[in-house]
């Protein structure tokens, strides 16, 4: 399919805000922190928690707010506001993170929340541009490949980053700390790059009417919404099926490396393992763009509930590494795909004009979900002992979704437009 530069400018804000994603998030961030606040007295444990506490904070701040935010930003020229606002505030923050003092611990963790919040409501009015974008036609293709080269972007400044660190910060040029600090501005700069197009040219194409008073006319659109919840039974029954199997998608992620570490693989050897789930998620992603546009999208998520499914019972057999690399690729083949197909047929679902409103509940659902898999995962392992078994418990959440996801209703190309 050929994308118009609308679609690849959407496309390319996924690419920008994947440095951020691995770099800050996942791979840098969490060590440095925890490398200062043990410099400043700390305990493992506190550090631990006070890390916990603060990605629990900023998530819950934007989850909370989301469907209100959503509202707001449906009203004529809207949405590119509030995306600029969130998107520049994340950035911001970002930059921050590299300047301030090692000793100042506290204040890193406050710029890091507000880096979080720019960066979860950024990707809420990012969601919600897609049925501007594109039509119901073109979104599985657009949404496919938007997730597939925040995949790539995402490798390609871990492997800047990891030049870096590999050669002694540019051969001596990076101080102490330097790395750390230079991976941060590396995924604001990123993020700069290459999400400016959308930031300058977005164009809202859907909007509810304008209004003199729209927090006040949002607050009462979320109400009615809310009590005519019967008339979007379709939208309702997919989230309930999205909040069980997209939380077993996230708790495998965010329990992998515990789990790696009870087979005693080392945290270097992780790493190449995260590496390499995110270079096999970039075609298979485009993968899942192609066969959505040959058969459906229905058939396509099944398949990557189904492939997830599998996953959680061949985790019994986890006893080796080269098992663990097996799952781990297994992994990389569906969870972009089966997150960027939700996302589209949500897209398919909800009225276009109001797109930011409901990707908000979209939004809530996606953030809380990583709640009741991580208690699954953590009671099965104390009570069986084996995080292995523990992993497999999480069938249930993928079953769940796929008995209620098989019972929503099949989607034309035109529904919704």
């Amino acid at each position: 399919m050929k994308f118009s530069k609308q679609q690849w400018q959407w496309i390319f804000y996924d690419w920008a805000n994947s440095g951020y994603g691995i770099l800050v998030i996942t791979a840098v961030l969490p060590v440095y922190f925890k490398a200062i606040a043990n410099e400043n007295g700390i305990s493992a444990a506190n550090s631990t928690a006070f890390w916990g506490y603060a990605n629990s904070f900023g998530t819950l701040v934007v989850s909370l707010m989301a469907p209100l935010l959503g509202a707001l930003a449906d009203y004529p020229n809207s949405k590119r506001r509030w995306l600029n606002l969130f998107t520049w505030a994340g950035i911001i923050m970002t930059f921050a993170l590299a300047v301030i003092p090692v000793n100042q611990w506290l204040v890193l963790l406050a710029v890091y929340v507000l880096s979080i919040i720019g960066y979860s409501g950024g990707n809420l009015f990012y969601d919600s541009f897609l049925t501007d974008v594109a039509s119901n036609h073109q979104m599985d293709a657009v949404s496919t490949t938007g997730y597939g080269m925040g995949y790539l972007g995402g490798v390609i400044a871990f492997i800047i980053f990891l030049v870096a660190q590999l050669t002694g910060g540019f051969h001596g040029l990076l101080g102490s700390y330097g790395i750390a600090k230079f991976s941060f501005v590396l995924a604001a700069v990123w993020w700069v790059i290459f999400a400016g197009p959308l930031l300058r040219d977005g164009n809202q194409r859907y909007n509810v009417q304008a209004v003199t008073s729209p927090l006040k006319d949002s607050f009462r659109r979320l109400v009615g919404t809310l009590r005519h919840i019967k008339q979007y039974r379709s939208i309702s029954w997919f989230l309930v099926a999205y909040f069980f199997y997209i939380d077993g998608v996230d708790t495998i992620f965010t329990m992998a490396t515990a789990i790696g570490k009870d087979l005693g693989i080392e945290t270097t050897m992780l790493m190449l393992v995260l590496l390499m789930v995110q270079l096999i998620a970039f075609p298979f992603s485009l993968f899942y763009g192609w066969l959505a546009q040959k058969t459906s999208n229905r058939l396509a998520i099944l398949l990557g509930i189904i492939v997830y499914l599998v996953i959680c019972l061949e985790a019994l057999h986890l006893k080796s590494l080269t098992d663990f690399w097996i799952l781990a690729a297994l992994v990389g083949t569906s969870q972009g795909g089966l997150q960027a197909l939700s996302r589209s047929y949500f897209g398919q679902l909800i009225p276009k004009k109001s797109s930011s409103e409901f990707f908000g509940f979209y939004n809530i659902l996606g953030k809380f979900s990583a709640i009741l898999g991580p208690v699954i995962v953590g009671f099965v392992t104390q009570l069986t002992g084996k995080s292995t078994v523990g992993a497999a418990s999480l069938s249930i959440l993928f079953v769940i979704g796929l008995v209620i996801f098989l019972m929503l209703p099949r989607l034309t190309r035109g529904d919704g437009d």
